[in-house]
């Protein structure tokens, strides 16, 4: 692929997936910028969040295997690891990591998700062939739980382990404390750094604070700041209140974050070293007036506020590219807003470029 390529098929219509543009999971929506989860198949299907394959697990709650990788520091990480980091202050992050080769790719979830997403496919027959078992195959590859996020299964909510936050939380603040994950996990970088959603704006702030240890980006239909351009101020109430987890029926204490906030904090951002760089935008926007009318979501998504919605998304991500000369933006991807979970290879495709 071409620097600079952009690749233009967007559509309208199809079945309700996991996700759209504004996000309330328990009526099938993610939001760009954000993130839901459904029931797990455990086969590694996305009928919603299947667990992530692992070892089985180790003293402490970890998972190795032997082994041990040397970092630039001179310690060593296993091999494969799958538990709990202690990042000082009281807290720890749960982390899993999987794989050898540098730059060190490490995969940020979008809003509410955690490592587990990484793992999803929706085709049943790509089980086993997501983002985080792909690049595991020809580079080191770290995905973490932020506080407060939540996998849904058959059973209910199942909560990360690691430690609570107040909420909602900030862009910057996750953005310090993958920083002080990453540091305390003996993962050495550089990294190519992958950001799903709300994901993207932490990928994005991270880059521009650390910018030595950035090798690559990769935005996967990441939030723009720029949404708010095409969208009036009720319009946008109404976004941030289907980002709202008590919409989406999650437990106390899930992840969350003020959409004014984050606009603030992407506007002010330290710009992206020149690094290999992919932009892949979602081109299937999938509430239909069926779905509308089925009362499945909020009273207040109706047709014209969807339709001014996916308006503003196209342009925001437009926008967004633009803001990056150098980097590929591809539309043509065939998928909802969770890429990595719909079409994996376009992600893995897109990973590797980075690398490069």
């Amino acid at each position: 692929m071409q620097r600079s390529e952009f690749r233009v098929a967007r559509r309208r219509g199809g079945p309700i997936p996991r996700s759209v543009i504004a996000l309330a999971a328990a009526a099938g929506l993610g939001a760009a910028g954000c993130g839901s989860s459904t029931p797990s198949s455990g086969d590694g299907t996305a009928s919603g969040s299947p667990a992530v394959t692992t070892a089985s697990s180790g003293p402490a709650g970890t998972t190795t295997s032997p082994g041990p990788t040397p970092t630039a520091g001179g310690t060593t990480v296993p091999a494969e690891f799958s538990g709990m980091v202690d990042i000082g202050g009281g807290r720890s992050i749960f982390m899993e990591c999987r794989g050898s080769g540098t730059p060190t790719v490490v995969l940020v979830a979008g809003l509410g998700e955690r490592a587990d997403n990484w793992s999803q496919t929706a085709d049943p027959d790509q089980a086993g062939l997501g983002v985080f078992p792909e690049v595991a195959t020809f580079s080191r590859v770290c995905a973490y739980d932020r506080p407060g996020t939540a996998t849904a299964t058959a059973s209910g909510w199942e909560m990360t382990d690691s430690t609570p936050v107040p909420q909602p939380i900030t862009a910057a603040d996750a953005a310090a404390d993958l920083d002080t994950l990453l540091k305390a996990s003996g993962e050495a970088g550089p990294y190519v750094l992958v950001g799903h959603s709300f994901g993207g704006d932490i990928v994005r702030l991270y880059a521009g604070t650390y910018p030595a240890t950035v090798a690559g980006v990769v935005l996967d239909d990441a939030l723009s700041e720029n949404l708010v351009d095409n969208l009036t101020p009720a319009q946008l109430v109404d976004f941030e209140q289907l980002n709202s987890p008590d919409i989406q029926g999650k437990p106390a204490g899930s992840e969350s974050f003020e959409f004014a906030t984050l606009v603030q904090q992407m506007q002010a951002a330290p710009p992206i070293p020149d690094v290999p760089m992919v932009i892949l935008t979602a081109d299937t926007f999938t509430i239909t007036p069926e779905a509308i009318a089925s009362g499945a979501f909020p009273p207040f998504v109706d047709q014209a506020f969807v339709d001014a919605l996916w308006s503003a998304q196209l342009a925001a991500q437009d926008t967004l590219a633009a803001s990056y000369p150098n980097a590929q933006h591809i539309t043509e991807t065939n998928a909802t807003h969770y890429i990595h979970v719909e079409q994996p290879q376009i992600v893995v495709d897109a990973i590797r470029d980075a690398r490069t």
